[in-house]
């Protein structure tokens, strides 16, 4: 199968800070139509890969090595214009707030409509009828285009976001913690609203999360961050079932069961840093 992502030893640091590297030598791949679950606690290192696979890191940060290959087109050597031709259009990026990411001032439907203008050149009916389908196909009535972001709920917006980042039908799309904000019930909608986009559309999905429960429910494959680096990755039943390292065990320590019954163990850093043997 051929990949869709491959990121080989990226290396993250501070632009003033060099010697400390927030994300180090991370390796991972991506195939059409799975999903890899990116997990691990805040601070990890999770959203820093991701946004340098879509080449947004800030300026107070660098990548200092590595390579990152979307269908065999390494995008750290793109300029400015060459990666805005790709975002949107070819990836797709849901971000972990909708709120701070959609315009307050600025319509919902205009929002989605924006990158459909841009990158596929729709304008007049064609672009309000696109809009109307793709707000349809995420579960909003289509006479909320008209809609500003506040007026719509926390799901309806995250909907929102996911209509924008499908909206060019990209072979890619990056989902950021899209449902740490949401009641388990509107957060079931959506991980089956994902799931069913990436299935029709043969997408390959890139999605961070700290929850081992979505992870559960999503990935095909998962990859365990904790400080920067990458500790354990596999196909996602086995690493469920059979976590190797003291980290990847500890989190899932962390889960809690159906019944409330099981005590909650907190993360034994000690343990982490040692040998993998409790004091």
């Amino acid at each position: 199968m051929t990949e869709l992502l491959r990121i080989e030893g990226l290396t993250i640091v501070p632009a003033a800070m060099p010697e400390r590297m927030l994300v180090k030598d991370v390796s991972l791949t991506l195939q059409p139509g799975r999903t890899t679950c990116v997990v691990g606690e805040s601070g990890s290192g999770k959203s820093l890969t991701a946004l340098a696979v879509m080449q947004l890191l800030s300026k107070q940060l660098k990548q200092i090595s590595g390579r990152v290959l979307f269908q065999g087109q390494d995008l750290t050597t793109l300029n400015h214009e060459q990666m805005r031709d790709i975002r949107g259009k070819r990836i797709g990026m849901i971000f972990q707030e909708p709120m701070t990411s959609l315009n307050p001032v600025l319509t919902v439907g205009y929002q989605i409509g924006e990158s459909l203008t841009v990158h596929l050149g729709l304008k007049g009916k064609a672009l309000k009828a696109r809009v109307a389908s793709l707000l349809e196909q995420v579960g909003i009535p289509a006479t909320r285009a008209d809609s500003y972001p506040d007026e719509l709920s926390g799901g309806q917006r995250q909907r929102v976001m996911i209509a924008m980042s499908i909206a060019c039908e990209p072979a890619m799309l990056i989902a950021d913690e899209p449902t740490t904000a949401l009641d388990v019930t509107v957060q079931a909608q959506i991980l089956k609203l994902l799931d069913e986009l990436k299935t029709r559309m043969n997408m390959g999905m890139l999605f961070i999360t700290h929850d081992f429960g979505v992870v559960a429910d999503i990935a095909d494959d998962v990859v365990v961050m904790f400080r920067g680096e990458i500790v354990e990755s596999g196909p996602v039943a086995q690493v469920l079932n059979q976590p190797q390292h003291p980290y990847t065990k500890a989190l899932l320590a962390c889960v809690p069961d159906a019944d409330g019954k099981k005590a909650l163990q907190p993360i034994d850093y000690a343990w982490i840093d040692g040998d993998g043997v409790p004091a």
